[in-house]
């Protein structure tokens, strides 16, 4: 039976999401065709398509949505974003990266352009009212912020907006010029429900009680959560200017200590920019007691890594699993139904519990 989630849009007044979401088999399941098939994805940067004519096959969110799709380039140097499943018999299509100038299905000669339009199919010249716009490839909405690249299943908003927000702050920076690095990347395991991850990013309210570190870099009391349509961002100030953004004069905050801008994306991203760079998480759900946190580096000034806000990033990711992974135990107890909110410090969760009781009633 479906549930009814609501949650009080005056935070004053709200309580939290029940225990039962986040432990409930049905709850996970529905959250995957309501939340994640209509929103948007991290695909991943230009690099993954470097080449006119380059194809690269993924599957998105695999153990969850297990989606394949294709990226492609074509001559032109337009990305595409497609299903990798031949519209024929549904075997996959590409099975390498690569430089190739259609997609073939190996299978059965199904032949594709690199827009997913078809072409060819060698003993179908008998077949009636063939080919159909059902024949190409399904071709998926693709938004580009300046090397990254996101792609919806089948969206109910347009990622233009998030976009537009987020570059009201750091539109400034040269986003071409930063640099992936692998070194600095990786996954993370963590045992509980992804979205007690994203309640945990979601506050600074945690950090002089979970993060000693990060606490005595950033200034608690100024501590600022900002809530838009589809993300949020919070806004660590310090006292320590030397590790902090240069804004231009124009920019909202000039004048400012800006250690971090850490912005959430709905409903399972976050964008935290550095005075170095940028870190990309991607919550991927596994099971409903799983998931893993990818954390992706892409470095503009590596002079200053490690420094100020961003200094033992590994440190403060396991502390936020440590307690991530007592809550999921908690939330568990028969005794636990629901919480409330500080109106002064949980506005992020407060808005995330709120976007997925939208979703989830519609």
């Amino acid at each position: 039976m479906k549930s009814n989630y609501y949650i009080d849009p005056d935070i004053t007044k709200a309580e939290t999401l029940p225990a039962s979401f986040y432990k409930d088999k049905a709850a996970y399941e529905t959250t995957k065709e309501l939340v994640f098939l209509k929103s948007w994805q991290w695909i991943g940067d230009e690099s993954l398509v470097p080449f006119p004519q380059s194809v690269h096959p993924f599957v998105l969110l695999d153990g969850y949505l297990t989606e394949p799709l294709v990226l492609t380039k074509n001559e032109q140097g337009d990305i595409n974003c497609l299903t990798n499943v031949c519209t024929h018999r549904g075997n996959l299509v590409a099975l390498n990266p690569g430089k190739s100038k259609k997609l073939t299905c190996f299978y059965h000669g199904r032949r594709f352009n690199l827009k997913g339009e078809f072409e060819h199919m060698p003993e179908f010249e008998q077949t009636e009212d063939f080919p159909r716009p059902c024949d190409n490839l399904h071709q998926f909405p693709l938004k580009k912020w300046g090397p990254f690249l996101f792609a919806g299943l089948n969206p109910t908003f347009d990622f233009q907006q998030v976009i537009d927000k987020m570059n009201e702050r750091v539109g400034f920076l040269p986003f071409n010029d930063f640099e992936y690095n692998a070194s600095l990347s990786q996954d993370y395991l963590v045992h509980a429900n992804w979205a007690l991850y994203c309640d945990n990013y979601l506050e600074g309210f945690h950090v002089p009680f979970v993060h000693p570190g990060l606490n005595a870099v950033l200034d608690y009391g100024s501590y600022k959560t900002e809530v838009y349509d589809y993300c949020n961002l919070q806004i660590g100030y310090t006292e320590e200017a030397t590790e902090v953004f240069d804004l231009p004069e124009n920019h909202i905050d000039y004048g400012k200590n800006v250690g971090a801008y850490y912005y959430w994306v709905f409903p399972n991203m976050m964008f935290n920019f550095y005075p170095w760079g940028l870190s990309v998480n991607i919550v991927k759900p596994l099971d409903m007691n799983r998931t893993k946190v990818s954390f992706l580096s892409y470095v503009l000034d590596p002079t200053k890594l490690n420094q100020g806000a961003s200094q033992d990033l590994e440190k403060v990711q396991r502390e936020d699993e440590f307690v991530v992974e007592n809550v999921q135990k908690g939330v568990k107890s028969s005794f636990y139904k629901a919480g409330r909110f500080s109106p002064t410090r949980e506005q992020g969760v407060h808005h995330f519990h709120s976007l997925l009781a939208k979703f989830l009633n519609s």
